[in-house]
């Protein structure tokens, strides 16, 4: 284990590893990438999250919460790897950084707390990380914490992950006594000095030998279970070697089958050069991941990380550095040079590559050229976003984009400042270029400009960036959820006629719907039972474009209609005055009056909640739930805490910290999300219906 100095040493495909450091809040996602960074020889200081000195929280707002907002991108060298990492955010509400991160990301560290285990948010990116198939490690951090337990940590790795973990280390030493731990592949001892931060390789110590062969053995049980060639071996000899066992990890690891764990200190400097280790082990490169698939003009197409083929790469973050703005992708396959043009897919616009940087967080090193496994920033591109495919021109594809979340709370802002609301627009504009999960619309009743984002703590750093970054004083109006409304019951045989004669072309478009309740996460579904040709196909398209516009304002109080299909079973034409344009208007039309005539209901978005408090301040937080319309679904004690899961109305959480806080003379927490959408039970606070 050594950190290799050497900045300009050329590294091959096969010495890339690009992953994530995902976790829960507060649980030293931020710490352990800090720790990597210096003992790579990245930073020559340790910096520290209390003291707003680390490296990848380099924005003042991240700085002032003590959380990560924004993923942050750095490089690093360990052992002649490169080690591009992007340092992703903990909090719920900035859960679309995780998921535009996860998606250009080989594999990932997933950083869990010793005494909390597996947490809410732990859980949720653990569950993006497998909707890309990225392959993970685990660390259990904090083992110097007065109740830290590796074993009821990997437990609750194995119950909640539904993964099967294979400990390769045992630590040594309990809370503050924990110095190192015992590497159970080699069998051997690593201490670290807390004075020097160096590390010491010895002997298993006598008093833990035999705990290190029954956990070394119960190892190789569980790696011959799963792959062949450890089951071979182990029938064949005494034990598995260290080499056939590492193999056998590193095979389970990027099948996604099983996951490596690991524990130290993050903040005490221990146990962090294993990791590296592990993360050179284990995780793959660039030539180990599939090819990534794609599309253009309807076919399917597969690129290799290949330095050689065309240039394919898909932008992943947009940022408004004060030198101009910067656009961070990852490379999939070719080479790019400063100056070569190369093809927004998506908008059919070229661009011109101005500068090529690698990143160190705010900090950049320009570099001449990018190839195929490479994560960079360029500057030049004007106008691509974040899911955009840049490409060679003359080899034209357009990559998948990462999933970006449908905003559920909103606020109204508005310039207090008469002379100002061109720059709010124009700022607006920028930061939901920045951030695809933030959303800008005006509120055809009020008038009022909306800010819509993925919860009230998204929405504060927002308007606060306004304030800061944009110079703006501004007023925000109370936060709003995004409501939905669904089909209870439908109808059968609605006809519409749209018949329109203005002295020009008319327009004539005849079609009957069935409307019919679906389950309301289940979104919208068209079909046509039309026969005989009374509706030709062109139209019966023109028909479903116009149902899903009339999706966007419902009934009840004009909020989007989700939960429905809509079925075509009859149609008439005109042989002069039926148009696309005209079945649109009738599709549109029709539907609203369906809508109308149909039984609908009002859904609110639901949030699953996780509180912790003590022992003696349950009663009055259970019964606060309670009046929130909460439901208690469990509750665990540990510790003179206990900790209570709820799901909750989002609408009923605002404010609800400071309220949680007054309740338990602030020693109360609690964090949450996303739980889906449900019926409204009862009365909404500030919803007019």
């Amino acid at each position: 284990m050594r950190a290799d100095l050497n900045r300009d040493h050329p590294v091959p495909l096969t010495g890339i590893r690009n992953l994530g450091i995902l976790a829960h809040v507060d649980a030293g996602k931020t710490t352990v990438t800090e720790r990597i960074l210096y003992l790579t020889g990245a930073v020559h200081r340790r910096g520290e999250v209390h003291e707003g000195t680390t490296v990848t929280d380099f924005d003042p707002l991240e700085r002032d919460r003590g959380i990560t907002i924004f993923a942050a991108a750095v490089s690093c060298l360990w052992d002649g790897h490169r080690i591009n990492l992007i340092d992703t955010p903990g909090h719920v509400d900035f859960s679309d950084e995780v998921e535009r991160s996860l998606r250009v990301l080989d594999g990932a560290v997933a950083v869990f707390d010793a005494v909390a285990g597996v947490e809410p948010q732990s859980e949720s990116v653990w569950r993006q990380a497998d909707r890309y198939g990225v392959p993970r490690i685990a660390f259990v951090n904090k083992m110097d914490r007065a109740g830290a337990d590796l074993d009821a940590a990997v437990e609750s790795i194995r119950e909640r992950l539904r993964v099967t973990p294979l400990v390769v280390q045992l630590p040594i030493g309990q809370e503050d006594g924990f110095t190192g731990v015992v590497d159970l592949l080699r069998m051997r001892s690593l201490v670290w000095d807390a004075g020097r931060d160096t590390v010491t390789e010895g002997p298993v110590p006598e008093a833990l030998a035999d705990e290190a062969r029954r956990r070394r053995r119960l190892l190789e049980e569980t790696a011959a279970e799963l792959h062949p060639a450890a089951l071979e071996e182990f029938c064949a000899r005494p034990e598995i070697s260290a080499p056939t066992l590492t193999a056998t990890l590193r095979d389970l690891t990027l099948r996604g089958e099983a996951v490596v764990v690991l524990c130290g200190s993050a903040y005490r400097n221990r146990g962090v050069e294993p990791l590296l280790d592990a993360v050179v082990d284990y995780l793959p490169a660039p030539p180990d991941v599939p090819p990534v698939r794609a599309e253009w003009e309807g076919a399917g197409q597969e690129r290799p990380a290949d330095p050689a083929a065309p240039f394919a790469a898909l932008v992943f973050k947009v940022h408004a550095a004060p030198t101009g703005r910067l656009t961070y992708l990852r490379v999939y396959s070719g080479t790019i040079r400063r100056g070569d043009v190369v093809l927004d897919a998506g908008a059919h616009r070229t661009e011109r590559i101005g500068r090529i940087l690698r990143v160190q967080a705010d900090r950049h090193t320009e570099t001449d050229r990018a190839t195929a496994g490479d994560i960079v920033a360029i500057a030049g591109v004007k106008a691509a976003r974040a899911g955009a495919t840049l490409c060679a021109p003359g080899a034209p594809l357009v990559l998948e984009p990462p999933v970006t979340a449908s905003p559920v709370v909103s606020v109204a802002v508005e310039s207090r400042g008469s002379g100002d609301a061109g720059r709010l627009a124009t700022a607006l504009a920028r930061m939901t270029d920045e951030d695809p999960s933030l959303s800008v619309r005006a509120d055809p009743e009020t008038g009022q400009t909306l800010l819509s984002g993925m919860g009230e703590l998204h929405l504060e750093v927002a308007v606060d960036k306004l304030r800061r970054a944009h110079g703006l004083d501004v007023a925000v109006g109370r936060p709003r959820v995004a409501y939905r409304e669904t089909v209870v019951r439908g109808v059968s045989g609605l006809l519409y006629r749209h018949v329109k004669q203005d002295g020009g072309a008319g327009q004539f478009a005849h079609v009957v719907l069935d409307v019919e309740p679906l389950e309301h996460d289940a979104g919208f579904e068209f079909r046509s039972t039309v026969t005989g040709g009374r509706v030709p196909r062109e139209y019966v398209g023109a028909v479903e474009a116009g149902c899903r516009d009339a999706l966007a304002a419902g009934p009840l109080g004009g909020h989007p209609v989700t939960g429905l299909r809509v079925t075509l079973t009859d149609g008439a034409t005109h042989p002069k005055d039926s148009s696309e344009m005209a079945f649109r208007t009738a599709g549109r039309l029709a539907l609203r009056e369906a809508l109308c005539a149909a039984e609908t209901a009002l859904l609110e978005p639901l949030a699953e909640v996780t509180v912790t408090v003590p022992e003696d301040a349950v009663g009055g937080v259970l019964g606060d739930l309670a009046a929130r319309r909460g439901r208690v679904t469990g509750s665990t004690a540990r510790a003179g805490t206990v900790m209570v899961t709820a799901t909750v109305p989002l609408a009923e959480l605002f404010g609800y910290a400071t309220r949680l806080r007054g309740r338990t003379q602030g020693r109360g927490s609690f964090t949450s999300r996303p739980a889906g959408y449900a019926h409204v039970t009862g009365p909404v606070p500030g919803l007019t219906r």
